[in-house]
């Protein structure tokens, strides 16, 4: 199962970094980037490589971390190609692609931001999630160990930790209530402030 395709150059990836909306964005907001500040984040779950693409489009040191081998492959490729094109190089040379366990890297890297965005939970309605999300999930699974995931985060974390969760969702269980959340029409960023 090795036909997922990450693309940074073209399409909807490339259509939000030249329209996105800068820093006004949510995911943005999340993470802080207010005021010129430009925090260096860690993508605990990086999956398709979206927000990380896009927080390096702002500016941000992004280190990306993917277990699953085959997406880290896909990613690796993506980050490759996006290096050769002149729009994109400057962007991909402020991700940084570890492959690994979070849990277990989290505590060697103190990130001002630890972004966690976990397989999310089945969906109520019958909308069939778009193809690529389909595949994801069934090449990296269910993310059980969420909930231990942002547990390090939250201990690891400088600024802030952020859950990126579905909108209507209940919170993730076994984790404190957030600081405060920046909700979206289809998701929600649950903020967590560290120290």
């Amino acid at each position: 199962m090795d036909d997922l395709s990450i693309d940074f150059i073209s399409g909807a990836v490339d259509h939000r970094r030249r329209f996105g909306g800068g820093r006004g964005q949510a995911l943005a907001r999340a993470v802080g980037m207010k005021g010129g500040a430009t925090p260096d984040v860690v993508d605990a779950t990086a999956g398709l490589g979206r927000d990380a693409f896009l927080l390096a489009t702002l500016g941000a040191r992004v280190t990306l971390i993917e277990r699953a081998p085959t997406v880290h492959a896909a990613l690796a490729r993506a980050i490759a190609r996006a290096g050769e094109v002149e729009e994109t190089k400057a962007i991909v040379a402020r991700m940084t692609l570890l492959q690994g366990d979070a849990r277990a890297l989290l505590p060697g890297l103190a990130p001002d931001v630890v972004l966690v965005d976990p397989m999310h939970p089945p969906r109520r309605t019958r909308a069939l999630v778009k193809q690529q999300m389909r595949l994801l999930r069934e090449l990296v699974g269910q993310d059980d160990d969420a909930a231990e995931l942002m547990q390090v985060a939250l201990e690891c974390a400088r600024k802030r930790v952020v859950l990126k969760w579905p909108r209507k969702a209940e919170p993730m269980p076994g984790i404190p209530a957030p600081s405060h959340q920046i909700v979206g029409k289809s998701t929600r960023y649950d903020v967590f402030m560290r120290g």
